[in-house]
């Protein structure tokens, strides 16, 4: 079984695009060795050879290898674009100082940027809060990867954010959405939360304008889990910050664990069945478990897709 990476560890790990490479191919063995291993060809570099076709490009170490026939895949064979949306809004920043849910969305957006190079897919990268801070051309080479890996390596470098704002997930998925001219995948990293009701609401709206455009959206709703919706806090007074409004409240945990468990548990029902109307993936992940959840959902999803 996987086990979860030491999040706090990874911000001081120099070489992002060494520890994606390692975790995906973690990922690969253990699908080999489990009953999805039929999954696991998705993520080679070799498609299933098709009776009749010329045998020029089959693989004969693969053949020797599994007795299965596997042709080498090629820059012209990509058939998808990808688009990874990672919010960086002062609450993915959460909990400090280790920002695990900031370093568990980009080591994510790490593996599966690996992930679609092998497959020479097309992949690009838009970070956002209030707006669009980044946004990087969608493409299929080794050269551009390595450009979104060191990217995403100063993301997990750079300080919280000392400014207050608040995340705009609705006026950027509606921008991306006019921009992407070809049907695509789009994968959302975020926690959703610091948001009014309406908000809320505008934010589903934009996802459900993504698929009006007829792209796939994969959203891995991010959180810690313990805290964010147990509220798993000693029976202590706190003073609770709102990292995004820098709103302070004093109460003791005990008290109000209860509705906050409740409403937690309302929001997170009524953002999966709101997902499961628009038909859009949606994957509520802990950052305190392993990764392998996030890849999988992925895969499948990729599945789909093509």
């Amino acid at each position: 079984m996987a086990q979860p990476l030491d999040l706090a560890a990874v911000r001081s790990f120099e070489n992002l695009e060494f520890l994606a490479r390692q975790l995906v191919e973690g990922f690969i063995t253990g699908l080999h060795q489990s009953p999805y291993h039929g999954f696991s060809v998705e993520f080679s570099e070799h498609r299933l050879y098709n009776p009749g076709e010329s045998t020029r490009h089959l693989d004969w170490k693969v053949l020797a290898r599994t007795d299965k026939l596997f042709v080498k895949r090629y820059e012209e064979e990509t058939n998808l674009r990808c688009h990874l949306l990672l919010d960086v809004s002062p609450s993915m920043y959460y909990p400090a100082p280790s920002h695990d849910k900031l370093r568990f969305s980009v080591l994510c957006a790490a593996a599966i940027t690996t992930l679609l190079q092998k497959q020479r897919d097309a992949v690009g990268l838009v970070t956002f809060a209030e707006q669009v801070e980044l946004q990087t051309p969608v493409r299929s080479t080794s050269t551009h990867r390595h450009t979104l890996l060191l990217t995403l390596q100063q993301l997990l470098e750079r300080p919280a954010p000392t400014r207050r704002t608040q995340t705009d997930v609705a006026a950027v998925i509606h921008q991306i959405a006019q921009q992407i001219p070809k049907r695509s995948l789009v994968v959302l990293f975020s926690d959703m939360l610091g948001r009014a009701p309406e908000e809320q609401t505008e934010a589903l709206a934009a996802l459900q304008h993504l698929r009006h455009q007829h792209h796939e959206v994969l959203l891995f709703h991010v959180m810690d889990r313990a805290t964010e919706s147990d509220f798993g806090f000693q029976d202590r007074p706190y003073i609770f910050e709102d990292v995004e409004t820098g709103q302070t409240v004093k109460l003791q945990p005990g008290q109000v664990r209860e509705q906050y468990r409740t409403a937690m548990q309302a929001y997170e029902q009524e953002l999966a069945l709101r997902c499961g109307q628009y038909k859009i993936d949606f994957v509520p992940v802990d950052i305190r478990e392993p990764f392998d959840k996030v890849l999988y959902a992925y895969l499948v999803k990729r599945g789909k897709v093509r």
